[in-house]
Parts: C-alpha cells; structure tokens; sequence
C-alpha cells in the first residue's frame, strides 16, 4: 500500500466525519434553539448519528485506498480521536473522561467496520469460474 494513498484515504475519512458533525451539529442547535425540544431528549439520537458519521468515514476512506480496510478504518477513527482529544484538551484543559474513552474506543472500531465494509463494497467480489 502506497504511504501517500494511505494518508490521503485517512484524510477524506476524517473530512467525512467532520463535515457530517458540523452539518448536524447545525441541524439539531437550530432544533433546540426553534423549538422546546430538551437536549437530554435528542442525545440517543446524537450518539446514533455520531456513530453514523464515524462508520461513514471509514466506509469511505477504506473505499478510496481499496485495500486493508480494518487498518485504513482503524487510523481514520484514531485521526478523529486525536483531533477530538487535541479540540478537548487545548479547548477546556482536560483529558476524556472514562465515559467519553469507552465511546472514542467504540468509535474506532466502528470506523474500522466501516473500513472493512467500503474495501469490500468498492472492490466487489472476486469472479468466480
């Protein structure tokens, strides 16, 4: 696998994912802001949809490098968490809470399935005599 590839795979991943959480962070502030809607009543519906985003990401990444889907899926969640860790650490002087590292671990595993996914899907099956 090709380094520049590899990186440039991780980085459309990691776009994906964000581009997915600012587009729905505004979805769902105008929500709470327009109506009387209470967070504690969407936060099922923010965590489905973070994991959404997360699998998207690596779905595409692994669809883009074509092979090694759990690695390619792996690095895109460990890149989100990082960028996550380095936005919580600089942004309010702390580190994950124990909750907030069972759900970047999570996160990373589902990138990696959606890694898997996307090499699989994008290269297609094999023929078959």
């Amino acid at each position: 696998m090709e380094a520049k590839n590899f990186a440039v795979s991780v980085f459309y991943g990691v776009m994906v994912i964000l581009l997915f959480a600012i587009f729905s962070s505004l979805i769902f502030s105008l929500i709470l802001y327009f109506t009387e809607t209470q967070e504690k009543s969407i936060s099922l519906l923010v965590t489905i949809i973070s994991f959404f985003a997360v699998f998207a990401g690596g779905f595409i990444s692994g669809g883009k490098c074509k092979q090694k889907g759990w690695m390619i899926g792996g690095a895109t969640g460990i890149l989100y968490t990082l960028v996550v860790l380095s936005y919580h650490y600089l942004g309010h002087s702390s580190f994950f809470s124990v909750e907030q590292f069972i759900y970047h671990i999570c996160y990373i595993i589902t990138a990696m399935m959606g890694g898997i996914l996307g090499v699989n899907i994008v290269s297609g099956s094999p023929n078959t005599k």
